[in-house]
């Protein structure tokens, strides 16, 4: 698969569910590189279907098998015949690009096989144990003997090879529906264990198994009174990112719901049944790493950070496996774990062992995310979901064949190299346009985009090219919007005009991709200073306007309630850290007391400990001339005393 089609089919214009495909589309599915043969009527079909043989009146009258070339009387028979080791080698075949054999032949085959299947407990050869082991079926034993002898045949330049889908993380399909060249690839991720194992035969049947009808938007909202059971009846993943003191998890349902979009177009939204963030301060700032990694390496430290990150690495353990706890009911009947934890202390939180643990490290359904992925947050895991179950387009490749011994020793012939198609003036005084604004716009740079595009005598709408690739941000609206730019959307809307009702690839205007409150707020102040009467306000669905005082008012009670939130759990953490260091100080000073002495005699300095603490820090001579004045006072107290007895 190289490249991306363009989006110029009807069918490809909107994101393509895994689990609620189009009809249209859904029954015109094969697989991706596997040959198709044409019946008598001229229908193409698979090589690995069965069909029915029907008279005029359409009912069956008799089934056969295409493959095997065989015919049946009845369809109990032909259903058993797919189970036969008959059926599933020729299948192998198949995958492999070889012709079918007959019954007798496979007969034959396997008749020597008898013996190395019994599982006798004499001795056998290396080669006998290559061959069949005890409890092989014969079908697995057939095909380690083939692998064998395949493998001794290396001087074999003609042999072939099975080809199937590897370990390729997409598994890739193709629709007459969509173009010859176009390839619709799913996640191997989402299948499970049995699936994967059959998928190279018969990924499009189970793709058929999986489709569920969506639900509207109103019947999802009073499911979700009850999020924990609907969470357990519906079919849902659960996914799970921990890493740097970050935490989140999700339980997301694999039923999609139905709202209502711009223009009344019916669009298909995840629904999520439970979901839970925690983040607490556990790494090294400027640093990295964790306190615990730190102190596993270096041994404790003792500073009043270090205290405050172990302190947070035991709570975040407590609070996310009381998650865990709260959500087994739903864990357990998840369809597949998707579940991203690297380091050991991360993996140590989630699969313990610990009592009442929930997630264990060897669950047949855990799943890693098979892409790259950002900071555990919620929009973080709804962006996951999104890219596992959404259908890929990609562009198909015809696999190139490998040469023979005397073709790679032929030299080679030099061929022209195309020509890249070449722009014309418009497109590449575009494509500069583009680069420019874009690069400004990234930096935050109000003033610059205005003139350079007042310069340029570019219009506020200007449309980055080529379109293909800039589909969520389609202008300098949508991309200022998308960035959190709060002043560049400002400028634009209300110094240079831009229209805040253009929509993007997805049927989205600039307000809805806007990442943050700030810069949500400043639509709201922009359409406050433009006025009601400069565009139909409703298309763009920005709220009531609101003024530059209110939303500054806004930003900083926000700013004050966030900064109050951030001091109140400092000091709760202090002062759980002073409990706990006064514990530990009067648990030291009874073990030093020892038995029969008081609390008060064992926090009395001894006179040792007195003077050690009068030297600390001096100089050796100064150290001898404090002894010699202690000693002199000594001598002084002694001849007092002995005066005072006479």
């Amino acid at each position: 698969m190289e490249g991306k089609t363009e989006e110029t089919n009807p069918l490809l214009r909107r994101p393509l569910y895994v689990y609620d495909l189009p009809p249209e589309l859904l029954f015109t599915l094969s697989l991706a590189g596997v040959d198709q043969t044409k019946t008598e009527d001229g229908e193409n079909q698979n090589v690995t279907t069965e069909r029915q043989n029907v008279n005029e009146d359409g009912i069956a009258t008799s089934a056969s098998c295409s493959l095997c070339k065989v015919s049946f009387n009845n369809v109990q028979d032909q259903r058993q015949h797919v189970k036969s080791d008959f059926h599933r080698y020729n299948l192998k075949l198949s995958i492999k690009e070889q012709p079918p054999i007959d019954e007798a032949t496979f007969i034959r085959m396997i008749g020597d096989l008898d013996e190395s299947l019994s599982g006798s407990d004499s001795d056998e050869s290396d080669e006998d144990e290559a061959e069949g082991k005890p409890g092989d079926t014969t079908l697995s034993a057939l095909l380690r003997r083939q692998a064998k002898i395949s493998g001794q045949d290396h001087e074999n330049p003609t042999s072939t090879k099975p080809k199937g889908f590897g370990n390729a993380p997409l598994l890739w399909m193709t629709s007459p529906m969509v173009g010859d060249d176009a390839g619709l690839g799913v996640y191997r991720a989402i299948l499970s264990n049995e699936e994967q194992e059959v998928a190279p035969t018969s990924l499009v049947d189970i793709i058929k198994r999986k489709q569920l009808k969506p639900t509207m938007a109103k019947q999802s909202g009073k499911a979700q009174g009850n999020s924990t059971q609907s969470g357990v009846n519906e079919p849902h993943f659960f996914l799970c990112m921990i890493g740097g003191g970050h935490f989140a998890a999700m339980i997301v349902s694999l039923i999609p719901e139905l709202r209502k979009g711009p223009g009344g177009v019916e669009e298909r939204h995840a629904v999520v049944k439970a979901h839970k963030t925690f983040h607490r301060y556990t790494t090294r700032r400027k640093q990295g790493g964790s306190q615990s990694a730190n102190d596993n390496a270096k041994g404790n430290a003792h500073s009043a950070g270090s205290s405050i990150r172990r302190y947070n690495e035991a709570a975040l353990e407590v609070d996310i496996r009381n998650v865990l706890s709260e959500w087994k009911n739903m864990i357990d009947t998840s369809e597949l774990l998707f579940i991203r934890a690297t380091g050991s202390t991360n993996r140590r939180t989630l699969f313990g062992p610990y009592d009442g643990q929930v997630l264990r490290s060897n669950d047949k359904r855990i799943r890693g995310f098979p892409f790259s992925t950002r900071r555990a947050t919620q929009a973080e895991l709804l962006r996951s979901f999104q890219e596992l179950t959404r259908v890929k387009v990609g562009k198909l490749t015809k696999p190139v064949e490998e040469k023979t011994p005397a073709e790679k020793a032929a030299p080679k012939e030099q061929k022209p190299k195309p020509a890249a198609p070449k722009l014309s003036k418009e497109d590449e005084a575009a494509q500069l346009h583009t680069s420019q604004l874009q690069a400004l716009i990234r930096r935050s740079k109000a003033p610059g985009v205005l003139l350079y595009l007042s310069k340029n005598e570019l219009s506020p709408d200007f449309s980055f090219y080529p379109a293909a690739e800039h589909h969520h941000a389609p202008t300098p609206l949508h991309l200022s919007a998308s960035t959190n730019s709060p002043a560049l959307v400002l400028a634009l809307l209300t110094k240079a005009k831009a229209d805040p009702t253009i929509t993007n690839g997805d049927g989205k205007t600039a307000y809805e991709i806007a990442g943050d409150t700030k810069t949500r707020d400043t639509f709201r102040v922009a359409r406050q200073q433009i006025g009601e009467n400069a565009f139909e306000w409703t298309k763009t669905h920005i709220p009531s306007p609101l003024s530059q005082d209110e939303a500054d008012a806004k930003a900083k009670q926000e700013k004050a309630a966030h900064d109050a939130a951030e001091a109140q759990r400092r000091k709760a953490d202090l002062e759980h850290i002073r409990q706990e260091e006064e514990k530990k100080n009067v648990g030291r000073i009874e073990r030093k007391a020892g038995t029969g002495k008081t609390l008060a005699a064992a926090i009395e300095k001894t006179g040792s400990e007195k003077r050690e603490e009068e030297m600390r820090g001096l100089t050796p001579e100064m150290r001898m001339r404090l002894e010699r004045e202690r000693r002199a006072r000594a001598a002084e107290e002694r001849m007092k005393r002995m005066q005072g007895a006479k």
